[in-house]
């Protein structure tokens, strides 16, 4: 077999990475999928019984960009079946294709096992299908075991992309040695660039936003951002003393992610002045959460008025006949509660307005700040920011509820007094 074409220098850094999981990517043109192929067959000619597989978003794509060209650059000497979408090697190596157009499609590798999986634009994929694709990285026989992505800003997948490969902001169980991300560049594809030298000058052409994302590779901006507006360099400063701040609390309560921040008003502004965000909490484990933070700021000397929550917290809950809202209002310390005004797009328009020049988040309030920036429009009304990918709502859902309930500089705070609602 003769493979024709040679690597530019980030695709022969690419080549040589033995990171677990490796991603390639940054602006269009940069020679991804090129090299993702041209991987793959490198690791089926060096290992014998290597198995692989592509994945695609959809079936479509996953023809024109690697069968076709697979096809093409292997020729005769391994045969392809199409009705399974797989290339077989001499020597037993094996390259499966598949597609993952929509959440349920993970099903069907469900048991699979893959020495190496590759995905062809990353962002286009939710967290949840990663996370099944891993499940699926395993096997017995002495091969390596890695997973190569494909990248560009922007899209459904965008944000668990940029936590991992972009920010390095790891959870539990992730380990920092295992994720490595090469940056792609339109320029460092000399091939393109002196065949079709049009292909840069129409990438400078595009709207700001795009260009933004598709030439420059920017991951803080990208089309279809729902905050475009916002910027670590206008909103982030460094945690200071608030002159007169009033404290207050606002969260967004779910089993699968507990968002809580804290704010400061003063002289008009807002500050958000620090973050708390973890999954798998009850209630009751919330409210402690809750009442441990604001006992914290309290020695600091910020009292903490209120906490504004959503008013689905006030529904009785069918497992223990109790509200959301009287489980976490029984922790001794939690403020007082009050129903935030979850109107939606009223909502992210007053939330607009503060950031023109009204809002400020200090440093280290990073799930707020990454959720901003990755806070997608949703398809079908432009106005409102989009439930997917969820795990970005929820630290914006809470700085929402924040904003309105500062909608006037001096909104009614309401205490409970045997079931029912009274001001103070």
């Amino acid at each position: 077999m003769h493979l024709h074409g040679k690597p530019n220098e980030k695709q022969a850094e690419f080549f040589r990475s033995t990171a677990r999981f490796t991603a390639y990517g940054g602006s269009r043109g940069g020679g991804k999928s090129w090299a993702l192929r041209r991987k793959l067959i490198l690791l089926c000619l060096r290992y014998p019984g290597i198995h692989c597989l592509i994945i695609r978003r959809t079936l479509f794509e996953l023809s024109q960009n690697h069968v076709t060209p697979l096809l093409s650059e292997l020729g005769r000497s391994v045969s392809y079946s199409a009705g399974e979408h797989i290339f077989r090697f001499k020597n037993g190596s094996r390259i499966d294709l598949g597609y993952l157009s929509c959440e349920s499609d993970t099903l069907r590798y469900q048991g699979q096992e893959y020495d190496i999986i590759a995905i062809d634009e990353a962002t286009q994929l939710t967290e949840y299908a990663f996370g099944a694709l891993k499940g699926c990285l395993r096997g017995v026989g002495k091969y390596p075991r890695r997973m190569y992505l494909t990248c560009n800003p922007g899209g459904v997948g965008h944000a668990w992309v940029k936590r991992l490969f972009i920010d390095r902001d790891f959870r539990e169980g992730e380990r920092p040695e295992d994720y490595k991300f090469i940056r792609a560049s339109v320029w460092d594809n000399k091939v393109l660039t002196e065949r079709d030298p049009e292909y840069v000058h129409n990438l400078e052409s595009l709207p700001e936003k795009l260009r933004a994302a598709w030439l420059d590779g920017r991951w803080d901006l990208f089309e279809g951002q729902f905050f475009p507006e916002f910027s670590r360099e206008r909103h982030v400063i460094k945690p200071c003393f608030i002159e007169g701040g009033r404290y207050f609390a606002a969260f967004d309560y779910g089993f699968d992610r507990f968002a809580l921040l804290i704010c400061a008003l003063s002289g008009g502004i807002m500050y958000v002045t620090r973050e708390f965000c973890m999954s798998g909490l009850t209630l009751t484990r919330a409210g402690e959460e809750l009442s441990r933070i604001c006992l914290e700021e309290r020695a600091k000397g910020h009292d903490i008025t209120y906490a504004a929550a959503s008013p689905d917290l006030w529904n009785r809950r069918q497992d223990t006949g109790y509200s959301g809202f009287e489980i976490i209002s029984r922790v001794s310390g939690v403020p007082s509660l009050i129903r935030a005004d979850n109107r939606r797009i009223p909502g992210w328009r007053a939330l607009r307005e503060r950031l023109s020049d009204k809002l400020y988040i200090f440093a280290g309030c990073d799930e707020l700040i990454s959720s901003m920036e990755s806070l997608l429009c949703d398809k079908h009304m432009a106005e409102d920011a989009a439930g997917e990918p969820h795990e970005v709502t929820h630290a914006p859902e809470a700085l929402r509820y924040a904003v309105m309930s500062r909608v006037s500089e001096a909104p009614t705070v309401t205490r409970v007094r045997d079931g029912g609602l009274i001001g103070y």
